[in-house]
């Protein structure tokens, strides 16, 4: 199973504070590590990080795709868009884009199958509320928005995507799932997964970690790692979080 730690961005950056950040983390990343290191940037940016991390030992990404190839989608970017510009990765689904936007599950699995067709890698984002989680619907929700990719893929395109719990109540909030919690869920999530197809995606957990807490979460026995969200913006937090995988 491939072991990643990736970067969200978000809606963060700046010419220079992005060419500092990017020069940091490729000089001081662990050449000899088999951890696969990405970071998601906006669209804006995803030439500046082409060009810094080129022979570098991390790739690059975007954070959403569109659902059309090509024509008159003013402000859209499409998947072919990406791969032209040597992108190899793409988030898709994620929480923000869920509750901001109005994503469908229909709409992140429509999204999912057009990244695969473009040769991108997508991390495939899913998760509760508190809410859902205070009233025991965590896994029936889980289940609903996993299933509605998992049905719209090939059995051969399954382990080809990346999945990211990321518990909407540990987003931001400074909150996170204990390791117990997150080992359950991948737990669960992985054996959907080995009911489609004998090989599971790489799942990764997307809660708030930080260097703090990433050891302990990464050493469950079904957590493949971690998208990471303002920790991937400081340079040192987030080569400590890639370290402890």
């Amino acid at each position: 199973m491939n072991k990643y730690v990736i970067g969200n961005w978000k809606m963060n950056g700046s010419w220079e504070e992005n060419s500092l950040l990017l020069n940091l983390l490729k000089n001081n990343i662990n050449k000899s590590s088999k951890v696969k290191t990405v970071v998601c940037v906006p669209y804006p940016y995803l030439v500046q990080a082409k060009g810094l991390l080129l022979n570098s030992n991390i790739s690059y990404g975007a954070q959403d795709l569109s659902t059309y190839n090509n024509g008159a989608y003013t402000g859209e970017v499409s998947a072919g868009m990406l791969a032209d510009l040597g992108c190899k990765y793409v988030i898709v689904g994620h929480s923000e884009r869920r509750i901001y936007f109005k994503e469908s599950n229909e709409l992140v699995a429509n999204k999912t199958k057009i990244a695969l067709q473009n040769n991108l890698t997508p991390i495939v984002c899913i998760g509760e509320t508190l809410e859902q989680r205070q009233s025991n619907q965590t896994f029936n929700i889980l289940e609903i928005q996993l299933k509605a990719i998992l049905d719209e893929l090939t059995n051969d395109q399954i382990p080809n995507i990346i999945l990211a719990y990321e518990p909407i109540w540990a987003i931001g909030t400074g909150q996170s799932a204990t390791k117990e919690q997150a080992q359950e869920v991948h737990n669960y999530l992985r054996k959907i997964c080995l009911e489609y197809n004998k090989i599971s995606p790489s799942i990764l957990y997307g809660g708030s970690l930080k260097a703090n807490n990433a050891q302990e979460i990464f050493a469950m026995q079904d957590i493949d790692g971690g998208l990471i969200g303002g920790a991937s913006l400081i340079a040192n937090e987030f080569l400590a979080i890639s370290n402890s995988l």
